[in-house]
């Protein structure tokens, strides 16, 4: 059976500069992996992209590969790829890292609304009319805690805006039959995991990761492993 290759989704306010400390821990291991940019993360960024329209990039950077894919989606890509995964015909699997699994009719924020705690994160947002941004500082401890300071600096100074209809988008999709992994961050200052830990039951397997929410950077071949093993 040919391998899979692994398309590589961020979150918000991200880009996929997000996967440069895990992208070369996959070429090591000779694995396939593309990165994609979502358009609701990207600066200047028409306040109307919403969910549908990431789902969008996704489904056509996945059918793009000549091979079996594996949606790889962190925190609000979790929304992104399940909306997504009936789209890609040779979907072979999907992989959340601390990331939001809606039901249909839910977006990201309703999920992310059903366990009523405060976390760090939602003290680094603020709203601009139809976007969201961030305090920068306060979102770097929120996100990257346990980077390394040049780390967390590196990707702090690289931080976008995101659209606030991406967050209010439904999931429209219906379920595909391919086996689905989640990695719940227990260290995590933005998702909390009490809400990893109640989403993660929508999904096949569970593994814990002591982590913050980005894995990718601060713990890159730790997650490497979970994803590729």
């Amino acid at each position: 059976m040919t391998n899979p290759a692994y398309l590589l989704v961020h979150g918000a306010w991200g880009g996929a500069w997000c996967w440069n400390e895990a992208a070369p821990r996959h070429d090591q291991r000779g694995i396939t992996w593309r990165a994609v940019d979502l358009p609701s993360s990207r600066v200047g960024a028409d306040p109307g992209i919403d969910l549908a329209a990431d789902a969008a990039v996704v489904v056509e950077a996945a059918n793009a590969l000549d091979c079996p894919v594996v949606l790889v989606g962190h925190s609000y890509a979790g929304s992104v790829i399940t909306e997504a995964a009936p789209g890609v015909p040779k979907l072979a699997g999907l992989f959340f890292i601390a990331a939001t699994v809606p039901e249909v009719g839910q977006s990201h924020s309703d999920v992310a609304r059903l366990v009523a705690v405060r976390t760090a994160m939602d003290d680094a947002i603020r709203l601009d009319g139809d976007i969201l941004r961030l305090d920068v500082d306060a979102a770097a401890m929120a996100l990257y805690h346990e980077s390394t300071p040049e780390l967390r600096e590196w990707a702090t100074a690289r931080l976008s805006t995101q659209t606030l209809a991406s967050f209010r988008g439904a999931r429209t999709s219906g379920t595909v039959d391919v086996t689905s992994r989640y990695v719940l961050c227990q260290h995590d200052r933005a998702l909390d995991p009490s809400l990893q830990e109640l989403v993660s039951q929508r999904c096949d397997e569970v593994v814990a990761l002591a982590s913050d929410h980005c894995p990718f950077l601060s713990h890159s071949e730790a997650l490497t492993d979970l994803m590729t093993g």
